[in-house]
């Protein structure tokens, strides 16, 4: 939603699947992404950074919690989104890598200082009210 600022107006997924298939001989290029949701409707007070964890639904079989997953035009996807794992209060392992950081952490950092394009898109200006 190009009418409100910062990730508000953004969805945050992690891409599972790319494919493309074809209806009435035209080629749609698609993603299967693992929809995020953010914990707040307003960035991290101490970093400035949105917090976003994998959206899940209740499952019935075996009370398992199923990954809300969508397919998605890959020409509806803006831009990589920097992801930080939440570490606050617990241990991570010397042992963890990158590849597998997304299984690992329930929480992560939308990191809006990776580059200037990320900054400009997901910065969300503090309001201050004067009286």
């Amino acid at each position: 939603d190009d009418r409100v600022q910062g990730l508000l107006g953004l969805n945050i997924a992690r891409v599972r699947l790319f494919f493309s298939f074809k209806y009435e001989g035209e080629t749609h290029a698609c993603a299967a992404v693992h929809r995020y949701e953010r914990i707040y409707d307003e960035p991290d007070i101490d970093t400035g950074m949105w917090i976003v964890t994998p959206s899940y639904t209740s499952g019935t079989r075996h009370r398992r919690r199923v990954p809300c997953f969508s397919v998605v035009g890959l020409d509806t996807i803006v831009r990589a989104a920097h992801l930080i794992g939440v570490s606050i209060g617990q241990y991570v392992s010397p042992q963890q890598t990158s590849d597998s950081s997304l299984d690992t952490f329930s929480r992560f950092y939308v990191n809006k200082y990776v580059d200037h394009h990320a900054f400009e898109l997901l910065h969300h200006p503090v309001v201050t009210v004067t009286r």
